[in-house]
């Protein structure tokens, strides 16, 4: 006879761990972004909002996400608890002062806006990721995608995803037309990262 092996067991996160996620995860997204506004690419959901408003009227980015993200709180809240909100919160809070700093600390000689879309999306990505898997996102459409899949068992990168692209396509009247054409496959690189990663059962952190 053959021995089962005894089912993994969870491990909770520290406050160490989250930390590292948060300040790590903050990082990449405000990268990406930063990539992305350099390209004059955009993003979905409210960073893309953040994004356009931006574009259209000379506002500051940073200071336009972190204002939009706000009434996404109170939601965050009600569904998903005061460890998710206070998390998201400080999250938001890194990425809106590493997206204003970024400008001064990073140069892009040459930047290509269709490899500042697919690896800006990458890093957008993967810093969501991080930030998910440690009960945090960076306010917005990433609260209604996580509510979404921890109560319905809706894949959170789909969500996530569908609504990307569907900002990205209403920046038509903005944009250039292949700047929205690359914009999308950022908010593609994106979506795919969380759908393909972030799953039920694929991660056994708590």
């Amino acid at each position: 006879m053959t021995s089962v092996p005894p089912a993994q067991q969870t491990l909770a996160h520290t406050w160490l761990d989250d930390g590292q996620a948060l300040v790590a995860g903050a990082l990449f997204v405000s990268l990406g972004m930063t990539m992305f506004a350099h390209a004059g690419l955009l993003t979905g959901g409210v960073a893309g909002v953040a994004f356009l408003l931006s574009y259209a009227s000379g506002w500051n980015l940073a200071l336009c996400f972190f204002v939009l993200s706000l009434p996404f709180f109170g939601l965050s809240w009600r569904w998903l608890g005061p460890e998710f909100t206070f998390k998201s919160l400080g999250a938001v809070s890194l990425v809106s002062v590493f997206t204003a700093l970024a400008p001064q600390v990073v140069r892009f000689e040459l930047l290509n806006p269709w490899v500042a879309s697919v690896l800006g999306g990458f890093l957008v990505g993967f810093g969501l990721l991080a930030l998910l898997r440690h009960r945090a996102s960076v306010g917005g459409v990433n609260i209604v995608a996580q509510w979404l899949q921890q109560t319905r068992g809706i894949s959170a990168g789909k969500v996530q995803m569908s609504v990307d692209v569907l900002v990205v396509l209403a920046a038509f009247a903005i944009v250039p037309p292949v700047r929205v054409v690359q914009s999308v496959a950022g908010a593609v690189a994106i979506g795919l990262i969380l759908a393909l990663n972030h799953r039920s059962g694929r991660y056994l952190g708590v």
